[in-house]
């Protein structure tokens, strides 16, 4: 049974490593879990505060994991003992890396044209069962037929870079045609995989600063990290 934390009042699940978030609630040995994961960010906190169906898409995922290490702070504090990060782009990495020993079929969805091939093809050379890919580049108008596509390839495991919200709509609208599959939104892990888009230094993340990285890297993301001072005020006031 995996405890859950209440975090700015959604559930985030407890886990102590990667491994554990893939043995036991998505991938054990040759049998995939059929779910919907979540990253849950300060971000995705705040949003949910201030958009009820944004709030309401985050709670019916069946696995909302600690990827910000603000949120996996609050969960330490109130378990009262110490919650792992589960960083989405390694948990990825990782449960693809895992999928390949099982030959378990894989589709992957998002980024650009060049960037999803470059992951697809460094996939299939690090052994996983990729049965299929689409770039992010598609309307409303093809996303029946991509949803058909990732049907018909018999994927079991669907991984989505959309970008948030995008992503999570995406994937309970293909969950409705593809009820037997693994879906995990992953946002610009595609990016990182293929080198396009460097992650933290090492000194970044062993710091936990990965945020300020990310800003001092794009400036432009000034915006959204204005959420993050947001949910420190909200943790302050013992409002998480």
């Amino acid at each position: 049974m995996v405890n859950e934390i209440s975090v700015g009042n959604i559930s985030v699940s407890c886990f102590q490593s990667i491994e554990d978030v893939i043995k036991h609630v998505i991938l054990n040995n040759d049998k995939v879990k059929p779910g919907v994961a979540i990253a849950i960010n300060p971000e995705k906190i705040i949003l949910s505060k201030n958009n009820d169906e944004m709030k309401e898409v985050i709670t019916k995922a069946t696995l909302r994991y600690p990827d910000g290490m603000g949120v996996s702070y609050v969960m330490s504090k109130k378990l009262g003992k110490k919650v792992a990060r589960i960083p989405g782009c390694e948990l990825w990495e990782q449960l693809l890396l895992a999928s390949g020993k099982y030959n378990v079929p894989v589709f992957i969805v998002g980024a650009s044209e060049a960037v999803v091939l470059l992951t697809y093809q460094k996939l299939i050379e690090q052994g996983v069962n990729v049965v299929g890919y689409q770039n992010g580049y598609f309307d409303s108008s093809t996303r029946e037929k991509v949803i058909h596509r990732i049907k018909e390839s018999g994927a079991k495991i669907v991984s989505v870079a959309l970008g948030s919200p995008k992503q999570e709509y995406f994937m309970f609208e293909c969950r409705k045609i593809v009820p037997d599959a693994f879906f995990m939104g992953v946002g610009g892990t595609y990016d990182v995989f293929t080198g396009n888009v460097k992650r933290a230094p090492s000194l970044f993340i062993k710091c936990k600063c990965e945020w300020l990285y990310r800003l001092l890297s794009q400036p432009t993301r000034v915006g959204r990290q204005l959420n993050l001072l947001k949910y420190i005020m909200l943790y302050l006031r013992g409002k998480l």
